[in-house]
């Protein structure tokens, strides 16, 4: 039976396209296992998927591009892990590596380049990060979200890998239940922050809580079992997986962070969205250059957190559904979402490309 190990983690987006892959990979016949952090939201996400993978745990540590005494105890732990990883290797002699990125990704990609396995690495955001940066060295090849330079000649530009299904609305049944407590004469707002960057908008509700659910329904994907509420024109839950598309779908507009992942779904839907990015202070910027790339284009709002006030929201957004029109006919017009099943026959084709050469 042929191997491949994925890896990536740290957050969802270095996670969410693994997630998506692996079904595709046991249905294909491959044995599939995954190198992470046991502590990390990889096997969190991994065990609510319920995949029937065996889950590698190493050591790892965080890559920082400032000097902090934090970067010698990270780097011992590093090199732990790429001695942890090439174990796994020699025992698994997989015929390939998948990586999604983040820094859980450095030890398995430098050791699957030294063990002489195949390294395959996928880039969402428009700068490459540091671990991919680090992996585009050790791989046969980067898929990209967004174009790159062209002096990256490993760099293959394909757009967005979504999962968002043509299918209909399920769930209908818990959908209406929540629906229920809405008005219909008000638009409704969808608020997603992502695994780093919820709390903002958690806050921010929270405190206007009465002026919002007065002017709007709003639903908030909070991270945080202890704000679960179901009032009224208020949903409130902490996370949601069946519901997350049917909930897209509900909304009139989605103010969200500004990860490339959730803004390729949002474009896929077609949904007007008010991207409120994570600043430098909270991330290398990846965020912000991702939501200029959505504004240049016509997708979307953009409103920087230092800026975001009830005012600013209810602007953005009446300014949003005035111009409804022009902003999903841009969307509408877009070429760069790639389905699942695209992407995979890619990537295998890529991988049996690779193993035809070796018997060459």
């Amino acid at each position: 039976m042929k191997k491949i190990i994925f890896t990536g983690g740290g957050t969802v987006g270095h996670v969410t396209l693994n997630l998506l892959l692996i079904p595709k990979f046991i249905e294909g016949g491959w044995e599939v296992h995954y190198i992470g952090d046991k502590k990390g939201i990889e096997y969190q996400e991994i065990q609510k998927a319920n995949l029937a993978i065996q889950f590698h745990s190493i050591a790892t540590g965080k890559l920082r591009r400032y000097f902090s005494w934090q970067n010698l105890l990270d780097g011992f732990k590093v090199v732990w892990g790429i001695f942890q990883s090439l174990l796994i290797l020699w025992r698994l002699r997989p015929q390939v590596l998948f990586s999604k990125g983040g820094f859980v990704s450095v030890p398995p990609v430098i050791a699957a380049k030294l063990s002489g396995v195949p390294v395959y690495v996928h880039e969402s955001d428009l700068s490459i990060g540091l671990a991919n940066k680090i992996a585009y060295k050790c791989a046969r090849k980067m898929y990209s979200t967004f174009e790159q330079a062209a002096s990256l000649t490993k760099v293959e530009h394909l757009g967005a890998v979504t999962k968002i299904a043509d299918a209909g609305v399920e769930n209908k049944e818990k959908l209406a239940e929540i629906c229920a407590h809405f008005d219909s004469r008000l638009k409704t707002l969808l608020f997603v922050g992502g695994s780093a960057g919820a709390r903002v908008f958690n806050d921010f509700i929270s405190q206007h809580q009465q002026a919002l659910t007065e002017s709007y329904n709003i639903i908030n994907l909070t991270g945080q079992a202890d704000l679960q509420e179901l009032s009224k024109n208020l949903y409130r839950v902490d996370y949601v997986s069946d519901l997350y598309q049917p909930l897209m779908q509900v909304a009139d507009v989605v103010v969200t962070r500004g990860g490339s992942n959730t803004l390729f779904e949002l474009l896929a839907l077609k949904k007007l969205q008010l991207i409120i990015p994570l600043g430098r202070e909270a991330s290398r910027g990846d965020q912000l250059e991702n939501a200029a790339y959505f504004v240049k284009k016509g997708y979307a709002q953009e409103l920087l957190e230092e800026n975001l006030t009830l005012n600013s929201l209810e602007g953005a957004v009446q300014d949003l559904l005035q111009h409804r029109e022009k902003y999903e006919q841009a969307m509408e017009n877009s070429q760069e979402i790639k389905t699942l099943d695209e992407f995979y026959a890619l990537l295998k084709a890529d991988i049996a490309k690779e193993e035809n050469d070796k018997k060459r």
